[in-house]
């Protein structure tokens, strides 16, 4: 498929958009694959691009209960970063990231990624070293960070409290330079698009409501749309882990299903230049989008749940840390707030593994990092599943860590220091 030309665009806007053509087609289901993958968000259709353009499977599936991109994939922040520090974590993050610098290119499709940079504030000396600590374990490893001090982060973002009165007096920064921010439906719509070129099937509107088990092993799956055998079925469903997860025997998970609220302002001139985090009193951060709306989060909220709607608890908390800390956001109207639904793992690591269930593969707690790790989760997912092991990349994220003591404590947020 050609890539659009200017006038392209031009002339599709002036004529209604007749001339353009479909991104990726629709398919119905076909009785049998060589991988059904059971989740149709980014790291599912990562997953299935991966396997086809890094292992020539063509014989796969995904399969999505809804419309593509419809999930988690479209309810998040948009924020990519590498600023982990643990080792298994770290390499898996900083890989993600030099993917995401070239994808847009791979992909040939604009994923509007941004290399804007992310500024983690500091705000006494507790802060500053336990950063330090993370940001030189990253720079010894290969990534990027430095240290900004007080007037050099005022400097940046000069809309931050920076008065005598300040709730949170901010002492200085570190900034990932290469992170960002990037448009995730294009994120979502790029890989469904260059997988369909491989010849991946797409099947929107198919539910799947069970499992196809012979001797032990799952040999496919049932669903909406009728019975799909596979000889790998591969699970990428995000909050919906737990009840699939259980109905497929793998019993109790070491995950719990939170929601994670999100809120975006009327459209502003632009004024946040950067990511901006703050782990002062609870996590906060935002950004602003191309379309002049700042976007912002904070916590989960306490409580498992899979509602897609978020409580006034954490509401209430997340709009004070905001005006604390960036205070013209008091005279800002908020257009919306919208929740995801996330799985929160008890070491705030992800999983990118075989099962003990033959012929069944799992990727699910993504606690707060979904998003960015979409190109790495489906580069490793698809080494996993095609070679029945994981890459080194991946290699800690495994269903045993817990049993064996190798948990990864990265408290779930990335930039976030442990202070005690």
């Amino acid at each position: 498929m050609r890539p659009y030309s200017a006038l392209d665009v031009l002339w599709n806007g002036l004529t209604g958009q007749r001339g353009w053509t479909r991104a990726w087609r629709d398919r119905a289901p076909r009785p049998a694959y060589d991988v059904v993958i059971v989740g149709g968000g980014g790291h599912g259709l990562a997953t299935a691009y991966y396997l086809a353009r890094n292992h020539g499977l063509r014989r796969v599936a995904v399969l999505e209960r809804g419309l593509i991109g419809q999930g988690n994939a479209g309810r998040n922040t948009t924020i990519v970063r590498s600023n982990y520090m643990l080792p298994g974590n770290r390499e898996f993050y900083e890989h993600t990231l030099k993917l995401w610098e070239g994808l847009s290119q791979e992909l040939n499709y604009n994923l509007m990624f941004s290399q804007r940079g992310h500024l983690a504030l500091s705000f006494d000396p507790g802060f500053r070293d336990a950063f330090a600590r993370r940001y030189n374990t990253m720079r010894m490893t290969g990534a990027d960070g430095r240290w900004l001090s007080r007037s050099e982060v005022q400097a940046r973002a000069p809309y931050l409290d920076w008065s005598q009165s300040a709730r949170f007096p901010i002492e200085g920064g570190f900034l990932q330079q290469r992170a960002g921010t990037a448009r995730h439906d294009a994120l979502v719509w790029g890989f469904a698009r260059a997988a369909d070129a491989r010849g991946v099937h797409i099947v929107q509107n198919c539910e799947v409501t069970g499992f196809l088990r012979e001797g032990g092993a799952i040999v496919g799956v049932e669903t909406s749309r009728g019975e799909i055998r596979a000889e790998k079925v591969a699970l990428a469903v995000a909050g919906s882990t737990g009840p699939l997860a259980a109905k497929a025997g793998l019993g109790k998970l070491p995950l719990e299903t939170h929601k994670l609220q999100a809120f975006v302002t009327e459209p502003l001139k632009p004024i946040v230049h950067q990511v901006i985090s703050s782990a002062r009193q609870g996590l906060f951060y935002m950004s602003q989008s191309d379309k002049g709306g700042v976007v912002f989060g904070g916590e989960i909220d306490g409580h498992p749940s899979y509602a897609q709607r978020g409580g006034l608890e954490t509401y209430s908390e997340v709009m004070s840390k905001a005006v604390s800390l960036a205070p013209f956001l008091a005279r800002t109207r908020l257009l919306r707030q919208w929740a995801g639904v996330v799985d929160m793992s008890m070491d705030g690591s992800p999983f990118i593994t075989p099962t003990p269930i033959p012929g069944l593969y799992f990727n699910a707690g993504w606690n707060y990092g979904g998003f960015k790790a979409t190109p790495a989760s489906g580069w490793c997912y698809a080494h996993t599943i095609a070679h029945d092991a994981p890459h080194e990349l991946n290699a800690a994220f495994s269903l045993d860590r817990f049993a064996r003591g190798r948990e990864l404590d990265e408290e779930a947020a990335g930039p976030v220091p442990r202070l005690h």
